[in-house]
């Protein structure tokens, strides 16, 4: 590959960095599950650790940009045309359940476009990241979308509440930033959810597309209430006809 960026090589070091809380505290979760206290407010003190450390990084070489992160909200810095968008733990209720399926999500919008983004598993290590125009990586290999054109042999991720099945084998795993970068990997073949927020999903775009997916239209300066859908070319239309009743 290409080599890559400042911003990304940042980024990559700083969901590292803060892994590395998530890791100690997630070996604390078994524990937790049978106090009394239970494990939402340690899971609450986790994310706000690592977005600590994730936004101290960041801030470190790039002080005048903007941040959306979704413990701490907005923050409108003086660079308005570049925010980093952040999710600290993406899959909390897994975190939580001592269920080892969570990332770290960060990305970049510049001028209303995701540029750079990484999805991150610190249990599982692995790194999926992707730049525009560089392609999509896992763990320093190339990825591309699945290949296959027989919806019946392909598997793909959904999320949110779920009014009537499928009619498509699927899985809900809970991790809507690792459901897309699994889907970059072709891991998934697509993936769809209603009523998402911009850090679930602003890495996972980046990837889907590097790894020469194709997704739903996105106002990419929204924060709330998102939908979308993500797959291959070769099944995209086979995918989305399967969605109407959903």
């Amino acid at each position: 590959m290409k080599s890559i960026s400042a911003n990304l090589n940042v980024m990559i070091k700083a969901s590292e960095k803060a892994s590395k809380i998530l890791i100690r505290d997630f070996g604390e979760i078994e524990n937790l599950q049978v106090s009394k206290k239970g494990p939402t407010d340690f899971v609450t003190n986790s994310d706000i650790k690592a977005e600590k450390i994730i936004i101290d990084e960041l801030k470190k070489a790039r002080p005048n940009y903007s941040i959306i992160s979704e413990e701490k909200g907005i923050e409108t810095n003086k660079d308005k045309n570049n925010t980093w968008i952040i999710d600290p733990i993406d899959g909390t209720i897994n975190f939580s359940h001592g269920i080892p399926h969570f990332a770290i999500s960060i990305a970049l919008r510049s001028n209303s476009e995701i540029v750079s983004g990484l999805v991150f598993d610190p249990i599982k290590n692995e790194m999926f990241y992707a730049e525009k125009d560089n392609g999509a990586f896992f763990n320093n290999q190339r990825v591309r979308v699945s290949n296959k054109n027989d919806i019946n042999e392909c598997l793909f991720a959904i999320g949110g509440k779920i009014v009537n099945e499928p009619k498509f084998p699927n899985r809900k795993s809970g991790c809507a930033a690792l459901d897309m970068a699994y889907v970059a990997a072709g891991r998934f073949d697509g993936y769809y959810q209603k009523n998402l927020k911009i850090w679930d999903i602003a890495a996972g775009i980046i990837l889907i597309k590097e790894a020469g997916g194709i997704l739903n239209n996105l106002s990419l300066n929204d924060i709330e209430i998102l939908k979308v859908v993500a797959s291959s070319t070769n099944i995209s239309s086979k995918f989305e006809k399967n969605l109407l009743n959903f």
